[in-house]
């Protein structure tokens, strides 16, 4: 607020109670010049004018810095209050909601997911089992389209053995349970970073993996069982050790790992893409699956799925919705402070539970999940608006809260090393 500027119209024989005021006056009038200063050069638009005064024993402010030569004030506030979610606070809802989802494609024909990364998609999920020689110039122009240029999330299911959607292209590694068995974590290392380094040739710039369930069982894995060979091993040490040089091969070829699938698949008793599948008891997974995950989070971990998995003694909820495992226990008790991906909601075990994938899209969020993944088939298009409309009526009618919508975007952002203030 500027002060009205004081003139003391009496003589100069004025008792010195009033001439006190008008010094009083003159003092109050020269902080206001500051203020107006410094509110000027905070400004984004066009700088004011300094106002007149009317006080002759005090000079005008000086004229406010053009726009073309921002006030020094204006850059320090900048730099201290910018951030990733102040910036986000002001997109949209749909926008917002569109960057949490992750959109299945054929790695055959990414184009198909054009009009999903032109609205903003976060990521795609490539499917498939033999690569085109041309994914990576592919995958350029598809990027191309993102809003702002600001990346995307090109994933895929790279673990090793029947698990490998681009071998011909990268070069093929074996099941997790024969490098668990027969390479020491050196080996493990240095043979998926060769793998990783030519993924992100070819413009794919993460993995879902590794796995560090703690499995151990000698069968492939099937409908009753979503581990066996993809499993390092059941020593739980192991798949620690193994676990850490395989994501941080990953990391050393510029793909970005996604260590899953917590709180651990290990002798669950189903495979939940195919219905209701319960982990072991909470009880013992804090002992025999938990560790892993605890020991990629503290190499640094950036991402970590979370399985569709019922945990006894966590709630009713496949783990994916439900706040207990990922915002009490896996954000809160183990601190893990990077991007947290959903298993595909198209599974069995999320229609099981009463949910729809828009639906339990919403849940996911709610109960701290950034991005959502969904099967390829059908109309992609249609069910990825339907799941960005969920999310925005559930903004719109209370359901989910603005401030976790944003914070998960701001996951998502971060994990690409997107810095929307620079």
């Amino acid at each position: 607020m500027n002060l009205p500027a004081y003139r003391d119209r009496r003589s100069a024989t004025a008792s010195p109670r009033l001439a006190g005021r008008a010094t009083t006056a003159r003092r109050l009038n020269t902080v206001a010049a500051v203020a107006a200063m410094l509110l000027t050069g905070c400004g984004t638009g066009t700088p004011k004018a300094a106002p007149h005064f009317n006080d002759p024993g005090v000079s005008p402010a000086p004229t406010a810095a053009p726009s073309h030569s921002p006030s020094p004030f204006a850059a320090d506030l900048t730099a201290a209050t910018c951030t990733n979610n102040t910036k986000l606070a002001g997109w949209s809802n749909r926008r917002l909601a569109m960057l949490t989802i992750a959109v299945p494609v054929s790695e055959t024909s990414v184009s198909d997911a054009m009009s999903e990364v032109s609205a903003g998609a976060g990521g795609v999920v490539l499917f498939g089992s033999k690569a085109p020689s041309d994914l990576g110039s592919r995958l350029t122009a598809l990027k191309s389209h993102v809003p702002g240029h600001r990346g995307l999330l090109v994933m895929t299911d790279e673990e090793g053995g029947g698990i490998q959607r681009m071998a011909n292209l990268v070069g093929s590694l074996p099941w997790p349970a024969y490098m668990g068995k027969h390479w020491t974590p050196a080996q493990i290392q240095r043979n998926v970073t060769k793998v990783a380094t030519k993924m992100a040739a070819a413009q794919v710039n993460m993995d879902l993996a590794p796995v560090v369930d703690v499995d151990g069982r000698n069968v492939a894995p099937g409908r009753t069982n979503p581990d066996g060979w993809r499993s390092f091993s059941g020593s739980t040490s192991v798949v620690s050790k193994d676990g850490v040089a395989y994501m941080n091969g990953l990391r050393a070829g510029h793909v970005i790992p996604v260590v899953k699938h917590f709180p651990g698949l290990g002798n669950s008793s189903y495979n939940s893409d195919f219905g209701p599948a319960r982990t072991l008891p909470w009880s013992t997974l804090q002992k025999v699956g938990i560790p892993p995950f605890t020991a990629a989070i503290k190499a640094g971990a950036p991402a970590i799925m979370v399985s569709n998995n019922i945990v006894p003694g966590l709630g009713t909820n496949p783990a994916s919705l439900s706040p207990t495992v990922i915002s009490y226990e896996l954000r809160g008790k183990l601190g893990f402070k990077g991007l947290v991906v959903t298993d595909s909601l198209s599974a069995k075990s999320i229609s099981a539970a009463g949910f729809s994938v828009p639906a339990a899209a919403v849940q996911a969020l709610r109960s701290g999940a950034d991005m959502v993944m969904f099967d390829l088939g059908g109309n992609t298009g249609s069910r990825t608006s339907s799941i960005a409309s969920a999310i925005t009526n559930a903004v719109a009618g209370g359901h989910l809260a603005r401030s976790r919508l944003i914070d998960a975007a701001g996951h998502v952002l971060a994990v690409r090393h997107v810095n929307l203030c620079s």
